[in-house]
């Protein structure tokens, strides 16, 4: 797999921006006089090119490595003690009474629901399991009760019309070395006990995701207001082709990124496809995200290496106009596509100013 990395596009930070200023600085071969007035006439000659003052949007976007996968990683863990006899084939799916494994010629069935089976349910019994059981019977046609959280004997005999489907020894009672919950669809990433290895009660035998597919990737701490839940994206996927998506989770807890050679705190975030069936591909296959922030529209903006860091502080620039050079404070907001937004400075759209030579 490729090494993780983020590559931003868009806002820089300040610090950051001050570095490409006093760059720009340097490459343009010019310096402020001593004083370190602006607005005057500079007598240091002409800068080396000049760029336009442009009115434009500008938006704020990034790019991150990813990972494509499936969503809500989950172990499953054996019912019963036993000889793993079946066990189902990794990447394939196993939807609602569909065998999920087999312990001593037993078959294990998926039933839908949050919740654990962890005992043997009969007349009597009560409980949030007592109800995921019955809305599931319920589901496959097994009805003759009230799906709520009450075991009767109208319950039992719904188990024992399921049971006799599936050539089952019908004893109107269920329990964990039949049935194992889930919140939905499941598709197999692993097989954690094979075929012939023995099962223990609470012992993993498989290694679930759900069924649709995501991508996971890591974003700065600084860079998180590129990614709040909601923001839409694209992903560049391994055959070419893109698939938009929109960010549904963003981590709350900041941890040192993957990446050995950068030790910034990182927030892991989740996407979710807006089609999912449609996109294909090999589970942790990596991928590229990219993210649209803010737009700011009608600002004035220059080349970011048009940038000059002032003596006193805060940045400048140099506008030419009439074969002469004078140096202007300005206010600068966002960074986007190369381009920084200015302000301030008796700038207008149009005005010529100093960046280096090409």
């Amino acid at each position: 797999m490729r090494k993780r990395r983020t590559v931003r596009r868009g806002r820089v930070m300040v610090a950051a921006a001050a570095v490409l200023a006093v760059a720009a600085g340097s490459l343009a071969l010019t310096q402020f006089g001593s004083a370190g007035e602006t607005g005057g006439p500079r007598n240091t000659g002409l800068p080396p090119a000049t760029a336009a003052v442009e009115r434009r949007d500008l938006r704020d976007s990034a790019q991150a490595d990813g990972t494509l996968g499936y969503d809500k990683q989950r172990k499953v863990n054996a019912g019963a003690a036993g000889t793993m006899t079946w066990t189902p084939r990794t990447g394939s799916a196993v939807k609602r009474n569909e065998r999920l494994y087999e312990v001593d010629g037993r078959p294990v069935w998926l039933m839908y629901g949050s919740g654990p089976m962890y005992r043997t349910l009969k007349p009597g019994d009560r409980g949030r399991d007592v109800e995921q059981l019955e809305r599931n019977l319920a589901e496959l046609g097994y009805t003759g009760f009230t799906p709520d959280d009450e075991y009767t004997e109208l319950t039992a005999a719904a188990v024992k019309r399921w049971q006799k489907s599936h050539d089952s020894e019908r004893t109107g009672t269920v329990g964990p070395q039949d049935i194992a919950f889930s919140p939905g669809e499941v598709r197999i990433k692993s097989v954690e006990a094979a075929v012939g290895e023995l099962a223990q009660p609470g012992a993993p035998v498989l290694t679930t995701t759900g069924s649709e597919r995501i991508v996971t990737f890591e974003l700065d701490v600084a860079e998180t207001q590129l990614a709040k839940a909601g923001t839409k994206v694209t992903v560049d996927l391994p055959d070419g082709s893109s698939a938009a998506g929109s960010v549904s989770s963003v981590g709350r807890t900041a941890k040192p990124g993957k990446d050995p050679q950068d030790s910034s705190p990182k927030v892991t975030l989740t996407v979710s496809f807006d089609k999912p069936d449609k996109v294909g591909g090999f589970d942790q296959a990596p991928v590229t995200v990219n993210l649209t922030g803010e737009l700011h529209k009608d600002v004035l903006s220059v080349p970011v290496n048009a940038l000059l860091a002032l003596p006193g502080g805060g940045f400048g620039l140099q506008v030419v106009q009439g074969g002469t050079v004078r140096d202007v404070k300005v206010e600068l907001g966002m960074f986007a596509e190369g381009r920084v937004e200015v302000s301030g400075g008796g700038l207008r759209e149009g005005m010529k100013v100093g960046v280096p030579k090409i």
